[in-house]
């Protein structure tokens, strides 16, 4: 598949579903709908508030690239950042104009644009946030080039990457792979064809290192974060409904996160790194 037409198929999944959606009952774009978003996306990922550190940034340009339904977005204009954000799918701008709308909110700028060619001057933003987003750009390396191109000389970015050798990504070879008979697929495969839009790539940390091997990006920093998802996606949704069936999947994912180190098998890949003073590239 082109690099075209997979963007293209990234863009409808995202379009019909931003990110943080799915599980909402209320009217759509009502205050309660965006209150639910919030809510169930800082109850399952609440490790966002320690690595985004929203309240930093008061006062400070930040780009956030790729939007989705805005809950981070929020918390940057809530924490007074000079906040610009983009999506390349128009449904995430009107989720965020809205949202923006209900709370009485202002942004500095929100767009529709491509990750792998931003819309702005080189060394522009203090800081750069991007989360869960870029491995669905089939051009990864390229976005990462992209941000280390527009943060400023001394300014940050925070990036957060799917980790490939995770305990998420072996329940997804369980499920797709092992259990259909076909276990020579790889943990990469299962990644592309069955993790949210198709194209989802995951990374090692020597990977994006590589990615990064890009001047003028120094204090580069890559954890690896256990995450709600490791622990509790065993069964994929499909029996967590049950109680008993969200007790072994809670079960066998605490156990398996012990055996297997802890973070080493986390989901997330939390990226940090500045912009060299000395220079811009």
């Amino acid at each position: 598949m082109s690099g075209t037409s997979l963007k293209q198929k990234v863009i409808s999944y995202w379009n019909q579903e931003p990110c943080g959606t799915h599980w909402v009952q209320s009217e759509k774009y009502s205050r309660r709908y965006f209150d639910e978003i919030e809510d169930y996306r800082y109850k399952k990922e609440p490790e966002i508030f320690s690595f985004a550190q929203f309240s930093r940034f008061n006062g400070k340009r930040v780009l956030e690239v790729g939007i989705g339904a805005g809950t981070d977005f929020l918390q940057w204009v809530r924490s007074g950042a000079e906040a610009y954000g983009i999506d390349i799918t128009p449904e995430s701008i009107k989720h965020v104009e809205k949202r923006l709308d209900v709370y009485g909110l202002k942004a500095k700028s929100i767009q529709v644009a491509d990750a792998e060619k931003l819309p702005f001057s080189s060394d522009f933003f203090d800081l750069i946030y991007s989360f869960g987003v870029l491995h669905h750009t089939p051009d990864t390396s390229k976005a990462l080039s992209e941000v280390v191109r527009c943060v400023k000389p001394g300014g940050r970015a925070k990036i957060m990457l799917y980790n490939r050798n995770s305990l998420n990504t072996f329940y997804l070879w369980i499920w797709h792979a092992l259990l259909k008979g076909r276990p020579w697929k790889g943990f990469a495969s299962c990644l592309y064809h069955h993790m949210e839009s198709v194209g989802t790539k995951g990374y090692t940390p020597n990977e994006v290192k590589a990615m990064l091997n890009i001047p003028g990006v120094s204090n580069l920093t890559i954890k690896r974060q256990l995450t709600y998802y490791d622990l509790h996606n065993f069964l994929q949704f499909r029996f967590r409904k049950y109680r008993i069936g969200s007790f072994i999947s809670e079960t066998i994912g605490s156990f398996m996160a012990w055996a297997c180190g802890g973070n080493r098998v986390g989901w997330w890949l939390l990226i940090e790194f500045t912009k060299d003073k000395h220079g811009s590239v």
